[in-house]
């Protein structure tokens, strides 16, 4: 079996007056800076689902909120890829979010940092008045031991 050696060839194109070691090693970062983002892994984020669909297969979740691009930063972070859709045959019009099958639990970790974001009201939190309320109702149901104590007593030795 014989292997195939083809041998690629780069063109640098640059306008300066006088080439130097600096304005060389300046074109062959720029080289070397396209190459690796040409070799990178698949986008992340936001996507037409002509994209998104190359990555494998797809599912989808029905939103009614207008507020979509708030969501943008949590799927961001999380790390998911989706695109939006808009569907205007209903009224109100909805939004669908494609998405890939195997993001699923980062895009149900995002949807919930994005509602507790939209809704803090969401958040399961106690009281504060609440607790102030329950505080008290011990208090007025304590007993409480009135006598006073004196203790004298001197020093031990």
């Amino acid at each position: 079996m014989q292997e195939e050696i083809t041998n690629k060839s780069v063109v640098l194109a640059t306008r300066t007056a006088k080439l130097t070691g600096r304005e060389l090693a300046k074109l062959m970062r720029a080289v070397l800076r396209r190459t690796k983002q040409s070799h990178t892994a698949p986008k992340q984020g936001k996507q037409t689902v002509k994209q998104l669909a190359k990555g494998g297969s797809l599912q989808n979740i029905e939103i009614t909120d207008d507020n979509i691009k708030g969501f943008e930063p949590f799927a961001r972070k999380y790390g998911v890829s989706y695109a939006l859709k808009k569907d205007i045959s209903t009224d109100p019009p909805r939004w669908l979010v494609f998405f890939r099958a195997k993001d699923v639990d980062a895009l149900t970790a995002a949807f919930n940092a994005f509602s507790l974001k939209m809704n803090p009201k969401l958040k399961e939190r106690p009281s504060t008045r609440g607790t102030m309320q329950k505080f008290r109702e011990l208090l007025k149901n304590a007993v409480r031991d009135r006598t006073k104590h004196k203790h004298r007593e001197g020093p031990e030795l």
